[in-house]
């Protein structure tokens, strides 16, 4: 099973009075009770009532940080934009002048209870990028926490390297750091196996289109798939940069004209939208409706990170999906399910509820419908989370 786009986003395949069958980490089997075959040396869970879904796949975050930052919210609010709040020193030079400070245990120390908290919300895939560092030593010693993070919790976790973040205020000259970045940091993550993807922020005061290929380039030779943050702020040539470079998905999309989806029309990019951070930043959303009825896909995730998108529900997500960009609640689920998983490049394992898949499901609450999930935008709607056929969470 591929992504679904246009139309296709509108169907939710979906079996009533149904069973599901796991053994061991995987799907065995599902269908009607009708054929439901159980031994009496099986566990029941009794989800009368309820619905069984995929688990969230989440495949833009920046889970990983030092420090929040209410002290910028506040500044928001007074009136600064997220440009001048960068250009003072805050957004992420301010994280990651915190983050240089913390050792790796603290780091993931402090990173655990957000984690704990997510796969609460449903979520059973997590992408993490690195990016507040923004030094050889500090990107690394992320992507070794977000390793960790994978090897020590139920979450499946991809990791992103993101050294070209922003450029640090002691390089009077950006070529330096750019030359950093592809020449001392890319080779280092490369040697320790530490990132699945390498990612760029191509945007206006942060990385020219043309830095971003150089920087995508760079990683693609150690063997790492592009990811792009484009066009959030301004139509900054980032989602064209995606499809030239073959990137698994170009994230944001804040900003678009009817160019930049044809663009990303007949190309293998996933639009990865991330309404948490138009919703923090009180932004224009990105045009989901304009993008599907072109024909196109698209995925959600929730850009969690202490500037812009301080949340990590998945739910939310898809709550301000239906209520903002005028998608579905069906477009919603397949959105923050299938297409992110392929986004996320976990398609074969996760995303659907298929045979020989993982069995990472959430089972809801009694509810009347699936629209129930978006309406309810602060609701508590989950009953369990399986994780890897593990029960990893249940409601009080």
């Amino acid at each position: 099973m591929d992504w679904v786009s246009g139309a296709d986003m509108q169907s939710l395949p979906a079996i009533d009075n149904s069973y599901l069958h796991i053994e061991g980490d995987k799907i065995l089997s599902y269908g009607s009770m009708n054929n439901c075959l159980v031994t009496n040396d099986e566990e029941i869970i009794d989800a009368t009532g309820k619905y069984v879904l995929p688990a969230f796949v989440d495949s833009h975050s920046h889970i990983i940080f030092a420090e929040t930052r209410e002290a910028e919210f506040v500044d928001k609010i007074n009136g600064a934009s997220y440009a001048e709040i960068a250009a003072k020193g805050g957004g992420i030079l301010n994280s990651a002048k915190k983050l240089q400070k913390i050792s790796a245990d603290e780091l993931f120390e402090r990173a655990m209870p957000r984690v704990r908290e997510v796969i609460g919300f449903g979520t059973g895939c997590l992408e993490i990028k690195s990016g507040y560092g923004l030094t050889v030593k500090d990107e690394l010693k992320m992507l070794r926490v977000a390793r960790r993070i994978g090897n020590e919790t139920p979450l499946t976790v991809k990791t992103t390297f993101l050294g070209a973040h922003a450029i640090p205020k002691e390089f009077t000259n950006r070529e330096d750091y750019i030359d950093l970045v592809i020449n001392e940091m890319i080779p280092q993550v490369a040697d320790e196996n530490l990132a699945d993807y390498i990612d760029v922020f191509c945007e206006e005061g942060f990385f020219t289109p043309s830095e971003t290929e150089r920087v995508i380039k760079a990683g693609e030779e150690y063997g790492m798939v592009p990811k792009i943050h484009a066009n959030q702020l301004h139509i900054s040539g980032g989602v064209e940069v995606g499809v030239k470079t073959g990137a698994r998905s170009v994230d944001h999309l804040e900003s678009m004209g009817e160019e930049q989806i044809i663009v990303l029309k007949n190309s293998k990019t996933m639009p990865t939208l991330l309404p948490g951070s138009a919703f923090f930043l009180n932004n224009d959303y990105p045009p989901a409706r304009r993008m599907i009825d072109a024909g196109l896909p698209v995925a959600l995730a929730t850009d969690y990170n202490p500037g812009s998108a301080p949340a990590g529900k998945m739910a939310f997500m898809m709550s301000l999906a239906c209520i903002k960009m005028k998608m579905t609640p069906e477009e919603a689920l397949n959105a923050a399910t299938i297409n992110s998983a392929y986004a996320m490049d976990v398609l074969d394992t996760h995303g659907s509820i298929s045979v020989g898949k993982a069995a990472s499901i959430i089972i809801t609450k009694p509810i009347s419908g699936l629209a129930r999930i978006p309406y309810s935008f602060t609701g508590d709607f989950i009953d369990k989370v399986i994780l890897h056929g593990e029960v990893v969470f249940k409601s009080n």
